[in-house]
């Protein structure tokens, strides 16, 4: 009888964990004299899930998320714990505007004009080194090309 409470209990743990993304890729990128270390999100699938379900992220890490076009982006929060900041981005890496998110909100965060990528950190990241719109993101033409 134990031996198969604990077989169901591992069951529904496996059933309702949270689905692992396969690993994506890493990029590091710069702003200013700050090394940023980032998981590249270029497909739709990785795009989607985002930074869902994480409960932690080091101080220097974020996703950038690489945008098959040119757009208005917008991000949400829907089933992310941690506070961010993004950065909607042009095609050389300039800042366009930057939003800071709350977890677990489905509020839209847009970029002002046609972005081609986005930047999330945690939340402050950007404005607790003084990097502000204007400002570029260094190593952007080093990710992978959108899928």
């Amino acid at each position: 009888m134990a031996h198969t409470s604990l077989s169901l209990i591992a069951l529904w743990l496996l059933l309702t964990a949270p689905v692992a993304s396969a690993q994506m890729p890493r990029i590091e990128l710069s702003a200013g004299f700050y090394r940023i270390d980032a998981e590249v999100a270029a497909n739709e699938p990785n795009r989607a899930q985002g930074l869902m379900h994480r409960r932690t992220m080091p101080t220097n890490q974020g996703m950038l998320f690489v945008f098959s076009q040119a757009g208005r982006h917008c991000m949400w929060m829907r089933n992310t714990y941690l506070p961010l900041s993004v950065a909607f981005l042009d095609q050389e890496g300039r800042i366009i505007n930057i939003e800071n998110m709350q977890p677990e909100t489905e509020d839209n965060h847009c970029a002002a004009k046609a972005a081609r990528f986005a930047l999330e950190m945690n939340l402050g990241w950007f404005s607790s080194k003084g990097i502000k719109p204007g400002a570029r993101i260094g190593g952007i033409e080093k990710s992978p090309a959108p899928q």
